[in-house]
């Protein structure tokens, strides 16, 4: 009987999917109701969605670069959704202490209705900040050592815990990003750079998400070594891709040089100055990037 139930709740979702399969999926107004009251928003006060708040704040070089890079549109006039870059130069991808935790919390209970998420990027976001409370928010942050204004760029890394700490792992993951954080470190050549996703895996397990990485960084053991694979082009947007592989693997100490090879070539190759890496490759292929990362090795 219980196979029978099984069988036709099977049927009925290939029924489902038969009609659906070529359209979109349109929810009934119930339906999209009954999502609506599973959820609860802030107590938002009325606010007023104008600068008058940032002048004073502005004249800061640091907090203005902050605001740019950190700050994102809210659907609620007035405030602002806060991305907190876990990605400080030298530091661990997504690492945080437990002192910073603890001030952090108490951040969210005063600029963002006790709330903080996670994300997968291994960043944090406090989703509702008033904007005239970005300013002190951003003091606060800064003293932290929370206040990186690096989000979507070169140092914003995805890395597994490799190596140092996993089980699985055949090779390290962590310090390869503490390198490139060190050697991208100047914020204006990553604002140059512009958005560029580099996400590391120390084994096929794949636990960075390599494979979908702008630059995606795969650790394997080949003969007692760490050996790493290097792919460009993939991503998790809406045109989803896979990395392609740019060539042999490369040993530990290679690897940031390699990153640094593909980054000027991207720089010597791209259109325009707003040419997205990840949109450079797709137009060029691998190949030129190919040609520049082997030309001396």
């Amino acid at each position: 009987m219980h196979e029978l139930g099984i069988e036709k709740f099977a049927a009925e979702v290939e029924e489902e999917w038969q009609r659906i399969r070529h359209g979109s999926l349109q929810l009934d107004d119930e339906m999209i109701e009954d999502i609506r009251s599973r959820f609860s928003y802030p107590a938002y006060e009325r606010l007023t969605d104008t600068q008058d708040e940032l002048r004073q704040a502005v004249r800061d070089r640091r907090f203005e670069a902050w605001r740019k890079n950190s700050v994102f549109p809210h659907k609620v006039q007035g405030y602002s959704i806060v991305t907190i870059s876990l990605k400080p130069v030298g530091g661990p991808p997504g690492d945080i202490t437990a002192e910073q935790m603890a001030a952090l919390a108490d951040l969210a209970d005063k600029y963002s209705f006790g709330e903080i998420r996670v994300g997968h990027e291994q960043n944090l976001a406090l989703p509702h900040v008033a904007r005239r409370d970005l300013p002190a928010l951003w003091s606060a942050l800064d003293k932290l050592g929370l206040a990186t204004p690096n989000v979507n760029l070169i140092t914003d890394i995805i890395s597994c815990p490799g190596l140092d700490y996993c089980s699985l792992a055949n090779a390290r993951s962590i310090p390869i990003a503490q390198e490139l954080t060190r050697r991208f470190a100047d914020h204006e050549l990553a604002d140059l750079i512009g958005r560029l996703h580099i996400n590391i895996s120390g084994c096929v397990n794949a636990c960075g998400h390599h494979h979908v990485g702008h630059i995606g960084i795969l650790g394997v053991e080949k003969n007692g070594q760490e050996v790493y694979q290097i792919t460009i082009g993939g991503r998790a947007d809406e045109n989803a891709a896979l990395g392609q592989l740019v060539g042999p693997g490369v040993k530990f100490e290679e690897v940031a040089e390699v990153i640094e090879d593909i980054v000027e070539a991207y720089l010597a190759l791209r259109e325009w100055p707003d040419e997205l890496f990840i949109d450079t490759v797709k137009r060029l292929g691998v190949q030129p990037f190919k040609e520049r990362i082997y030309a001396t090795r």
